[in-house]
This record gives C-alpha cells, structure tokens and sequence, in this order.
C-alpha cells in the first residue's frame, strides 16, 4: 500500500459528550457515530489546554505549550515557524499539506476590533502559510471572520451577508446567542465543509496530502442556522448539573465568574456579569444551539468523508477530535476560561488507520501532543523528539498514568482519578488570580468540592505537585 492520505479534523469547544457515540440523545450524529464504530473511540483523550492557541499548537508540533513557546491566547507568543511541525515534516517526504478553517496559532489583536468595520488579516495568512502549509481556505473563528478579512469573510461580504452577522456577533443583548442571519450553507462550518470537499475532489497531484480540516464550531458564538434547531429533541436533553451552594465562598476558581466579576467567556455578557443571573430560558436556547451546530458539522464531515472515500479508497489515516471542550451551562458556567472539569479537559477522539477492519473503544489516556508523532509514522516519516507518542503505541503501552493541562499562569495535572490545578496569575484589570484546587472523581464526579487542604488528601497532593515540577524541570534542565 501506498503512503497514506491523511485527514486531521477538528472541532473547536466540542464536547465529548454532544455526540452520540459519546451518548448524547438530542441530536442524530449519524457520520461520526459510523467512524466511532469503525475505527477507535478514546474514552479518555484529553486536551493540553482548555485554551484555543495552545492547544492547536500542541496538535501541530506534539510539544507542550511550556516546549514550544505557544502558551497563551492573548500575549505575544505566537507559534514558531522554526519549530519542526506536522505540515514541515511531512512536506520533507512528498507530502502535499492544506490547512481549510481555523488556524489561531497566533494572539488575536482583540483591542483593535471595532463593531462598524471588519478589518485587514493578510499578515496573519502569510504567517499560517509560513508554518508550512501549500494550501490554506481561512476561516479564522467565527467572531475573527466578522472582525478581520479573512478567506470566508472576504466571500461572505461578497455574498451580502457579512454586516448582518457582524452585527448580530456585536449585539449584546442577544449575548452571543443566535441563529445565523444567512442562509444555512453560509454558515462558517458548513463553508469550511464545503471548501474542503472540493479541495479534495480537485486534488490532482501525484503525492498523497495531509489536510487538516479545522471547524471554529460550536465553539460561541452560539449561532446554528435555523433549520438546525429543528434537528434537536431538547427534550432528551440531560440537563444542565448545577449545584446549589457550589460557590457560596471565596476560594473556589469561578467564584467570580459565576457570582459577578469573572473571568469565563459567558460572565462578560450576563447581567451584572454574574453567570448565575442567566434565566433558564437562555440556557435552554444557549444548549438548543450548540447541539443544532453539532449536528451542522455531522453534516459536513459525512460530505468529507464520503469525498475521500470515493476519491482514495481506504488509504487513508482519519483523527477526529476537539482542542478542548466547553462548560455548556454546567455549573452555572458557559465557555473553558481556566477550566480543569472534564467537561472542558475529556475531549472526543475518533481514529481509524488504513484499511482499519473493525473498530473498538479504548480507555487508555492519550492527549493531542499524540496526533504529530501518529501522523509522521503513519506517513513512514522519521519521528521527531517531541512530549507526544504513536496513539496505538499509546494504547499497546497502557497509556500515560498522568495527564496534564497548561497555559498562561495555569497547570492541571491528573492520574485519571485525582486532579490538581494550579492558577497563579495577575489577569488584565491588574488582579492577582491565586487558587489550588484539587478533586477525587471517583468520589466526587462532578467536581463539586475541593479537597486541597484535606489531611487525608496530603500524600495524593504532593504527588500530583511532584509530578508538575518533573515535568518542567525537563525544560529547566535542558
């Protein structure tokens, strides 16, 4: 056989559970459910980052954030294009390489964005295009399409529905959640879907390719079109886990988001910016949505996946997965700022090899910095040195014991069933952030509590805190 053709697809602030091969009922996931039973379902894959740019630089160079410099959405520390990386080393043996949809492997300029006006964003497909891709269809986020020119704005101006949606992205009071002001196929994801089915059906050179086909959604704005809302039973909905009492007292790390004050994506938009002054009813129609959206990508990933099946046969290594997830009400909590629950950590992973016969769950622990080194072997590429391993060594090996989470100020390290977080920061109104939280899933599955100051728990702290230096005294020493 033939070097594989190599098919990365991501969904951004997915949430294992909105599938229905993960259990979710409210929605029909028909495409992904056949690729979860024909391939590898990871019940325990987890991101690096409950943050957008170090997770998606984590995927690209298989390095943790601390290794590859790429640790915050908003400071200065975009990707280096030095850094050897998927695109890089597969182009070095032939490989042809395509980027379609979300990039964000550098800061967005959030304070220069104005709601009048959608404004330049060539420097940043030049630098994406730097990083080694022969091809690139940007379309940078959903609320990065309407403040900044990028492939997808650039067309949906063109088309007569770029103002609407900026305004809709711009108007709080409808706190980012609506349905899409265009018709359906305008939608951003089902744009990327589209882009990337001709690309493939096009495709005529003589080299297999790496695509990485990147989906801004469901991440907010929650923006479903609305025919979509009409393919969700939210009856079958589980519901929202929130817990009475839960943030009474100071000390606990969303505290302030959920009491007024903050820092999450949904405490900026809510009355008195307090998450727990959303009505119910907001919560409904938030949920309604990002599961109509889901359902939009299930769409666009069965058009992908029959256009590579009828172009390359089953040549052809397929990941799905999510750089992280989204609190989606739990808690009181809408977005992934700072966030160590599962809800944001667990993401989904669905792999099926070349000519893969059969598919089967696993639950060992894997994490992204897994999908470089799996790709470079999968294409018969030498392995670069990087904080990641092959997922099937992975699985043959048991998986790794500990997992761990960073980014700006933030570390969170688990064995699976105890988890540390670590948040030292000062934030950008000039307040300091300090909180240690530690959590036993299998007593407390919802993460309610924190047991960091429990005696019985000191043996179990000191390990886990004992684990995070180990890790970055790797950097230190090196």
């Amino acid at each position: 056989m033939s070097k594989p053709y190599i098919l990365l697809i991501t969904a951004d602030q997915l949430r294992k559970d909105a599938l229905g091969c993960y259990g979710n009922r409210t929605i029909e996931t028909p495409n992904l459910n056949s690729l979860a039973q024909t391939g590898i379902k990871f019940n325990k894959a987890y991101t690096v980052s409950p943050w957008c740019l170090p997770a998606r630089a984590s995927i690209l160079t298989g390095l943790f954030p601390h290794n590859n410099g790429a640790y915050s959405n908003f400071r200065d520390c975009s990707l280096d294009n030095k850094i050897p990386n998927i695109f890089t080393e597969l182009k070095k043996t032939g490989y042809s390489t395509a980027l379609v949809g979300k990039c964000h492997f550098a800061p967005v300029p959030y304070n220069i964005t104005v709601p009048d006006k959608t404004l330049p964003y060539d420097d940043f497909k030049e630098y994406y295009m730097s990083l080694g891709m022969d091809h690139l269809d940007l379309q940078d986020d959903k609320q990065v399409s309407v403040w900044f020119y990028d492939d997808y704005s650039k067309e949906l101006d063109k088309a007569g529905y770029l103002k609407a949606y900026r305004d809709a992205v711009w108007d709080k009071s409808k706190a980012k959640v609506f349905q899409f002001p265009g018709p359906a196929e305008w939608h951003p994801d089902a744009w990327v879907g589209r882009k990337a089915v001709e690309y493939i059906e096009k495709y005529d050179g003589d080299n297999p390719f790496f695509m990485w086909v990147s989906f801004s959604g469901p991440h907010f704005t929650f923006d479903a079109p609305a025919e979509y809302y009409e393919r969700v039973d939210i009856s079958k909905d589980t519901g929202r886990k929130v817990f009475e009492g839960e943030f009474d007292k100071p000390g606990k790390i969303h505290f302030e988001s959920f009491n007024g004050g903050g820092r999450i994506e949904g405490c900026g938009m809510a009355p008195g910016k307090a998450c727990k002054n959303y009505p119910e009813e907001y919560w409904t129609k938030l949920r309604r949505s990002y599961f109509a959206n889901v359902a939009l990508i299930d769409d666009e990933v069965g058009k992908i996946l029959s256009a590579v099946q009828n172009r390359f046969g089953d040549n052809a290594l397929i990941i799905f997965t999510a750089d992280h997830g989204e609190m989606l009400g739990n808690h009181g909590l809408w977005g992934k700022h700072n966030c160590a629950y599962e809800d944001v950590w667990n993401i989904p992973m669905l792999v099926k090899y070349p000519g893969q016969q059969g598919g089967y769950d696993t639950n060992v622990k894997v994490q992204l910095t897994d999908i470089f080194p799996t790709c470079l072997k999968a294409a018969g590429v030498r392995q670069i040195d990087c904080d990641g391993t092959d997922l099937k060594e992975n699985i043959d090996e048991g998986g790794y014991k500990y997992v761990f989470g960073e980014g700006e100020g933030y570390i969170s390290v688990s064995d699976g069933t105890v988890k540390y977080v670590r948040i030292h920061k000062e934030n950008e109104q000039g307040r300091n952030e300090d909180f240690r939280e530690l959590t036993d899933l299998s007593k407390d599955p919802y993460e309610t509590g924190n047991l960091v100051d429990d005696p019985a728990y000191s043996k179990k702290l000191a390990e886990l805190q004992g684990k995070v230096i180990d890790l970055f005294m790797k950097k230190l020493l090196t």
